[in-house]
């Protein structure tokens, strides 16, 4: 059976589940609504989604039980495909993930190649149907692709060598270097219809930072949520709603942001690791959440209540809400933001 709950953060006041159900939204207040929770078919499979289209497909990846990474989509019926594994995924690892999907169900990722170290021999792929293609960034040692929008153009990361990571964007066939000022490394994982795209990169002081790049060029950052530790934006919408997940007092949260400064948290019942990785134009969102073992559970959410990306204010906490979702046992250690594995 598909569970459903409601995390609430109003502005104003904190409504119990049940207020919320009889009573009308208040105009300023956001919510953000659990639909159901899924797993890759299989025994011990932690589920890792990435990134939804506007028809609610939803492309990730999975670990089983032997560590091996396969990609998968889950369509908006439910149903999941066969796994993803690209025909050069070679490394002794086994690893192919599926990262992003646009409308005409293109998808891009990454795989392992055979070399050696063979988890360092990174290559993007795009996959239409049953026809795999490779892509690298030209001179690259590593590439990864992290999304792809609605009319091909899409965005990664790639290592040239040396000591720099850098983001990139293809646009029109043009590939563009994004690197924030100082950064040790720069990491792009999605643009919209817009060519507005977010990512996160690392400070001289090694501490993980969002940021988001307009579709002029100019870069915003550092975007962080009062109180984060360490802070990724894995995905955004035409809307330029953008989601990821920041870490504070040992916990990881799922994090909601709409620019300039609007940040919304959301947190699994019971979980110390929550993380929002891809959202569409209607609003709904793919994340996961990761149970008392450290197996990760897919989770697919919707958000209504928008404010204005002109309306200024400040962080909006959590508020505990009673939810319908039993809670898991929290794991007894923090857990730390990861990226989005690649």
């Amino acid at each position: 059976m598909k569970t459903i709950m409601n995390i609430i953060y109003p502005t104003l006041a904190v409504f119990t589940l049940a207020c919320f159900a009889l009573a009308q939204q208040a105009p300023d207040s956001v919510s953000i609504r659990v639909i159901t929770t899924f797993d890759y078919p299989g025994t011990g499979n932690s589920t890792n989604p990435q990134k939804i289209n506007d028809t609610n497909d939803i492309v990730g990846g999975y670990v089983d039980s032997s560590g091996v990474t396969r990609g998968f989509v889950r369509f908006a019926n439910g149903n999941f495909s066969a796994p993803i594994i690209d025909p050069n995924d070679t490394c002794i690892f086994h690893y192919t993930l599926a990262s992003g999907i646009n409308n005409s169900r293109l998808i891009c990722g990454d795989y392992h190649g055979g070399g050696v170290p063979c988890f360092a021999d990174s290559h993007g792929f795009f996959l239409m149907g049953h026809n795999f293609s490779n892509f690298d960034v030209p001179g690259s040692r590593t590439t990864a692709l992290g999304g792809v929008n609605n009319v091909g153009d899409f965005a990664g990361s790639y290592y040239p060598g040396g000591t720099v990571n850098y983001g990139f964007v293809s646009i029109g066939g043009t590939i563009t270097s994004i690197s924030v000022p100082g950064a040790l490394d720069t990491a792009a994982y999605q643009l919209n219809s817009l060519n507005q795209l977010e990512g996160d990169y690392i400070d001289t002081s090694e501490v993980l930072h969002g940021y988001w790049r307009d579709s002029n060029g100019a870069l915003h950052f550092p975007i962080d949520p009062p109180g984060s530790t360490g802070t990724s934006l894995f995905g955004n919408n035409d809307s330029n709603w953008m989601v990821g997940s920041y870490v504070s007092a040992g916990t990881t949260h799922g994090l909601f942001f709409v620019p300039p400064n609007r940040f919304f948290t959301f947190d699994y019942p019971g979980s110390t690791f929550t993380s929002l990785n891809g959202i569409n134009a209607q609003g709904f969102i793919c994340g996961l959440y990761t149970d008392a073992s450290g197996i990760a559970h897919g989770i697919l959410a919707r958000v209504r209540g928008v404010p204005s990306a002109s309306e200024a204010g400040p962080e909006m906490k959590a508020n505990d809400s009673p939810s319908l979702v039993r809670p898991v046992n929290p794991s007894p250690s923090g857990l730390r933001a990861e990226r989005p594995a690649w």
